[in-house]
C-alpha cells in the first residue's frame, strides 16, 4: 500500500528541491529523516515536513482502516519536484530599462510504500545483478599490403 503527501506553492526552485529529494529515494523512512535532518539546503526542512506528513498518513490510514502496516518496513519509494506557476518580476537596470525574471515555485510530493518481508532489499542488502553474456568477438580483418601502384612507369622513363 502506498501513502502520499503533497506540498504546493513552495518558493523554491524544483531543481533546487530536486537535489534534496535524489538523496532520499529509495531509502529508509528514517535514514530520509536522518539524511534530511543533517543537509544544508534550506528546502530540506520542508521536506522533513512533508515525510512527517506522509508518515503521519500511514499511521492515520492503518489505525481507521485496521491495517497492519509496520512504519518500520516504509521507505520513500518516489519523491517528485514539479513546476508550479511562476513568478514575473522586474529588476531595475541601467539607463531606465527593466529586465525581467521569474521567481519559481514547486509542487512536491511524496509517497511512501512499506516493502516486501522475504527479498533482499528488505533485509538491506543491495540486489545482486547478474552480467549478460559477453558478445562474441570477430576475428580481426587483415589488412592489405600497400603495394607500389604506379611506380613502374617511373623505373622505366628513369632506365
Amino acid at each position: 500500500m502506498e501513502f502520499r503527501a503533497e506540498m504546493r506553492y513552495l518558493r523554491v526552485s524544483p531543481q533546487k528541491a530536486r537535489l534534496v529529494l535524489e538523496l532520499i529515494k529509495g531509502r529508509r523512512v528514517e535514514e530520509a529523516r536522518n539524511t534530511l535532518l543533517f543537509t544544508k539546503k534550506r528546502v530540506a526542512a520542508h521536506v522533513g515536513k512533508l515525510l512527517q506528513s506522509a508518515l503521519d498518513n500511514a499511521n492515520f490510514l492503518s489505525v481507521e482502516k485496521n491495517l497492519d502496516i509496520e512504519l518500520d518496513n516504509l521507505y520513500v519509494k518516489s519523491a517528485i519536484a514539479n513546476d508550479g506557476p511562476r513568478m514575473k518580476r522586474i529588476r531595475p537596470a541601467p539607463q531606465g530599462r527593466a529586465f525581467r525574471y521569474q521567481r519559481r515555485i514547486s509542487h512536491i510530493e511524496l509517497v511512501l510504500a512499506e516493502r516486501a518481508h522475504g527479498g533482499a532489499q528488505a533485509s538491506g542488502q543491495p540486489r545482486t545483478v547478474t552480467a549478460a553474456a559477453p558478445a562474441k568477438r570477430r576475428a580481426p580483418v587483415a589488412k592489405k599490403a600497400a603495394g607500389k601502384t604506379g611506380g613502374s612507369k617511373k623505373k622505366a622513363a628513369a632506365k
